[in-house]
């Protein structure tokens, strides 16, 4: 019979095992081995603590049991050892707060807004790649003693669990997840109510959701739920899935995360006494309403909607992580007008005001719809992109928001993203380096490490992984109808002497899952060397709604079932956290071959070379700036060419099979007298104890304190509500008046010339006359640009010269600036100049898009020719 109504019985743990509650409690035992091991020692069968879930294995534990463990003294030593080390984490000084110690501004707290949060895979919450960048952001934020406060949504569904057909075709199932059950709290009241938040709807609906709390180490995550009694059926499903639904059912999960999300940190600031953050750091652009919702917020206090604007963007930062227009969330204007102005949320504000922050009004924009993205970018002073590439990729993306500028000078940088080593290194690995001497801050432990006992391990290593595949590929085949006298053989699958080869990746069809299926003969080949074989472990998930993308899944999958390669390459369905942390450490090289530049970072090559597995990737995202022939090789690849797609995937499929074939697996097999691959050892300990300390989180959220934090913080401390006044206004008096701003005239005082060229080391005086109109000079800077140029008169390489006011206005009204120009560079040469806004509170000159450039009649010849 089928239960009418479902709730959770939790377990009375006696007196001396009260410390278990609070240590399961805390998502820290995902990352933390010997909080682990102490839950692994409840269920010594380990079944239970296998699935990586305290909380859960509590609540299954008999009464028995845990009678037993309160007698247990060896068992209640370790706890109170645990349990000490985890105040200690929570309470002492980190990295941040000896930074505050030494003088620095740092802000008094961070709200970090993400869509998805991958921690741990007993909290699945995450889709992917930016997902699990969140999660390993707050574990990094809390090992340095940030002070974060996560904010995201609760799917009561998550993402999806992923199974396979018989023939091979992807199936989704969406299992029912109970807060109850999750390592979560609700937030609530002080007179024990849950605290909610609540947005307003057109035709005067609500959307409810209550707030429940993950505790990530020192740092709480905050996770919004509209499954609550005060909502009508469709607001319920407002938090169904992850990434699910049509465009309102997006918009409104939107509205609930940005909105919402700031609420529910006001209210969790409140009820806690947690210092209310001074920085918003919305991850991708799903989270964009927050800064809509602190506009109101401000304008309840006297300010104005521009005034207010400019004290949000002070204190706010951006991270996009698309590389396409595609991968960003665009809404129909009448949609947003919809939901916003006096019939749904910030009633009193026009919706056109509302409109302007995000719709792509640009050119080459689509002016009816409203990018969530160009709001972000709009409401924070500061943006990046998630490493060197992107960032050069997102500057040229987003450029129509600053017409007139290079895409070089967009105002967007570039943090490269990293990943938390305790949640993705083997602890195998960190014990081996701690033999050594290696320290959580110290990866070159690694160069003194024995050749043999790197090789030892990593077989180990591969062996768990082959134990992991071949139970997991039974479970699939079991799945996909296979009766039990059919999987005999998957006891022959991999091998743990065979050079092993990852691939694992969300489906879209830029990342090319099946590019090594481009030439299938030579595939095997491979597969089936005599001497030099090869084994590949593929995993991924396509969205639901992606044919295409399942039909790449589908054809790796059926190449992986041909009996003549299925012992040598697999396909594991249904990846995610818990399958990866097996899957990085067993594997000797990680496969990555997207459509560069469409990778903004890719993380999962980061993990895997943590664990001293060497990549084999395009020269996209991370390993663009990364690679050394010392940590792997890079694919080459086409994508300067005109060339069609297919002939593009032809050639570097080509160049694939070639470096697997000519350098990639000799340098595997090839053993010294010692029968070990010393080269290849010495090329694992390089990437350990070298790029190790490059990806990890914790480098990438101190430049994130650094760079974006502390400069957003005290950006958002100068701008009170005077000041936020004042900067509205002069912006509004700048762009009113830029159109009667021009270079009038331009003179150089040339060195001595010989035919058009000039001396390397001379210098070229500048004389320009400019027209300011209603503005004064200290409302603006003159700058000289200069650098080589091609044939048709392109500066590249450009260098910036200021020029100084030489005196008052001239009889027409223009303003006289000069000042000297360096020749230092050979070859063609040309310069120009320009007039931008200035003001002490702009980020960048670029800020406003404003910029005024000489006509054809204002100068006398941009050009010199340097020799």
């Amino acid at each position: 019979m089928k239960a009418i109504r479902r709730f959770t019985v939790r377990p009375v743990l006696p007196d001396p095992l009260q410390p278990l509650s609070g240590l399961a409690r805390n998502l820290r035992w995902s990352w933390h081995t010997e909080t682990r091991e102490l839950f692994q020692a409840i269920d010594p069968g380990g079944r239970r603590a296998a699935d990586s879930d305290p909380v859960r294995l509590l609540g299954a534990v008999s009464a028995g049991r845990l009678a037993e463990l309160a007698q247990d003294q060896q068992f209640l030593h370790r706890l109170a050892e645990v349990s000490a080390a985890l105040q200690e984490y929570l309470d002492g000084p980190r990295w941040y707060q000896e930074q505050l110690a030494q003088g620095a501004e740092l802000p008094a707290a961070v709200a970090y807004f993400s869509p998805e949060f991958g921690v741990t895979a007993a909290l699945p919450q995450y889709s992917g790649g930016l997902g699990i960048l969140a999660g390993d952001h707050l574990k990094a934020a809390s090992d340095l003693g940030v002070p974060l406060v996560g904010v995201g949504l609760l799917y009561r569904h998550g993402y999806f669990r992923q199974s396979l057909s018989r023939d091979g075709w992807q199936q989704e199932h969406y299992p029912l997840l109970d807060p109850n059950e999750l390592p979560l709290t609700p937030v609530r009241e002080a007179d024990g109510t849950p605290s909610r938040v609540v947005l307003a709807l057109p035709g005067g609906r609500s959307l409810h959701a209550c707030i429940w709390q993950a505790q990530v180490g020192r740092v709480p995550l905050l996770l919004l739920d509209s499954d609550v009694e005060e909502n009508a059926p469709g607001e319920r499903d407002v938090t169904d899935r992850l990434y699910g639904g049509g465009s309102e059912h997006r918009l409104l999960q939107e509205m609930l995360l940005g909105i919402g999300g700031v609420r529910a940190v006001r209210a969790y600031c409140r009820l806690t006494g947690h210092a209310a953050p001074e920085v918003f750091h919305t991850n991708e652009g799903h989270a964009g309403f927050l800064g809509l919702e602190r506009i109101r917020e401000l304008s309840g206090t006297g300010l104005d909607f521009d005034s207010s604007v400019e004290a949000v963007r002070a204190g706010t930062v951006f991270t996009t992580h698309t590389p396409v227009p595609a991968g960003i969330d665009r809404f129909d204007r009448e949609l947003i007008a919809r939901h916003f102005g006096d019939d749904g949320e910030l009633p009193g504000v026009g919706v056109e005001r509302i409109l302007q922050l995000g719709m792509e009004t640009y050119p080459g924009g689509e002016p009816t719809l409203f990018n969530m993205a160009v709001m972000g970018l709009r409401l924070a002073q500061r943006a990046n992109g998630v490493s060197t590439l992107h960032g050069a990729v997102s500057r040229k993306m987003f450029a129509g928001l600053w017409p007139g500028f290079d895409a070089a000078e967009v105002p967007i940088t570039s943090v490269t993203n990293g990943v938390h080593a305790p949640t993705w290194v083997a602890p195998e690995i960190f014990g081996l380096r701690a033999r050594y001497g290696g320290t959580p801050g110290r990866w070159d432990a690694a160069a003194g490490i024995p050749d043999r006992e790197i090789w030892d391990l990593r077989r180990t290593l591969r062996e768990q992984l082959v134990t992991e595949v071949r139970t997991r590929l039974a479970a699939s085949w079991r799945t996909r109808g296979a009766e039990p006298a059919e999987l005999g053989w998957i006891e022959g699958v991999l091998d743990p002497d065979v050079l092993t080869i990852g691939f694992a990746r969300r489906v879209p069809s830029y990342k090319r899952l099946t590019l090594m299926l481009r030439d299938r003969d030579r595939l095997m080949e491979l597969l089936l060397h005599p001497t030099r074989p090869i084994q590949i472990v593929v995993a991924g998930k396509a969205h639901p709604a992606d044919d295409s993308g399942k039909r790449l899944v589908q054809e790796l999958v059926r190449f992986s079932d041909d009996p003549r390669v299925r012992h040598r390459i697999v396909f594991l369905p249904d990846y995610g956290m818990a399958m990866a942390q097996k899957l990085y450490p067993g594997c000797d090289v990680w496969l990555n071959n997207p459509l560069r530049p469409l990778e903004a970072c890719g993380t999962s090559g980061m993990k895997a070379a943590l664990n001293g597995c060497l990549n084999l990737s395009v020269l996209d995202g991370w390993w663009d700036e990364w690679f050394e022939p010392d940590f792997g090789w890079a694919i080459p690849t086409a994508d300067g060419s005109a060339m069609d797609e297919d002939r593009r995937d032809e050639l570097e499929a080509n160049a694939l099979y070639e470096l697997i074939e000519e350098r990639v697996a000799p340098r595997f097999y090839d053993r010294g007298d010692d029968g070990l691959p010393g080269r290849w050892v010495e090329m694992v300990r390089r990437t350990v104890s070298t790029l190790g300390p490059k990806v990890l989180a914790g480098r990438m959220v101190r430049e994130y304190v650094e760079r974006l934090y502390a400069p957003a913080a005290l950006a958002h401390r100068s701008l009170d509500a005077a000041t936020a006044r004042e900067l509205a206004d002069w912006k509004a008096r700048v762009r009113a008046a830029w159109p009667r701003v021009a270079v009038d005239h331009v003179e150089a005082v040339a060195p001595s010339t010989v035919g058009g060229s000039a001396e390397l080391g001379a210098m070229l005086g500048l004389r320009v006359r400019i027209a300011l109109g209603a503005l004064e000079p200290d409302d603006v800077e003159v700058q000289a640009v200069a650098g080589r140029v091609d044939a048709a008169d392109s500066i590249s390489d450009a260098q910036f010269f200021p020029l100084k006011p030489g005196g008052g206005q001239d009889l027409e009204g223009r303003w006289l600036y000069e000042g000297p120009l360096a020749l230092d560079r050979t070859g063609p040469y040309g310069y120009t100049v320009r007039v931008l806004p200035a003001h002490p509170l702009l980020a960048t000159s670029a800020e406003l898009g404003l910029v005024a450039l000489p006509t054809e009649a204002a100068g006398d010849g941009a050009g010199l020719l340097m020799r």
